[in-house]
């Protein structure tokens, strides 16, 4: 199940919804926010809804970053989560994925996790500029800025989900 219309997922169960809410989010808390908030009147409503069970707490930020590959490696697997990861990765090319490779290891030295943004129509040069100024972040608050990325990127994959 990798899109519903609107009024398929108010009506499912929460047990074939969850794995869809899932791949756009794989924060428990945040996946049972949004299917407490059924039925939703429109799209609008549950981006709202996803928006509202945001800030995600650092635990989350970890746990949700677990579920992405790094910026400039292509998920791997058939699966909706990884066609929406290489879509969402499409800007970043072949001589930008070699320059990811380093610049990854860098900020994960620093910050003990990937590096995650929402890459979702941005070019490999611009996230590589937005990497190596996230650098100079201290660890609070980059994590914090993950969180914020994390959030971007469900909403977008909602609305890929979800259709008016």
């Amino acid at each position: 199940m990798s899109q519903l219309e609107l009024a398929e997922f108010n009506q499912a169960g929460p047990e074939d919804v969850r794995p869809l809410l899932t791949t756009c989010l794989a924060v428990p808390r945040w996946v049972d926010a949004v299917l407490a908030g059924r039925p939703y009147t429109d799209v609008e409503a549950l981006l709202s809804a996803s928006d509202a069970a945001t800030p995600l707490l650092p635990a989350e930020i970890h746990e949700a970053m677990a579920a992405h590959p790094r910026i400039g490696e292509k998920a791997a697997g058939s699966g909706t989560g990884a066609s929406w990861s290489r879509s969402e990765q499409s800007g970043v090319d072949g001589s930008t994925a070699e320059k990811f490779q380093a610049a990854n290891v860098e900020y994960e030295q620093r910050f003990g996790h990937v590096f995650l943004v929402c890459a979702s129509g941005r070019s490999g040069e611009e996230l590589l500029a937005n990497l190596r100024d996230r650098l100079g972040n201290d660890p609070d608050t980059e994590l914090a800025i993950a969180g914020q990325e994390l959030a971007k990127i469900a909403k977008l994959r909602l609305e890929k989900a979800v259709q008016a």
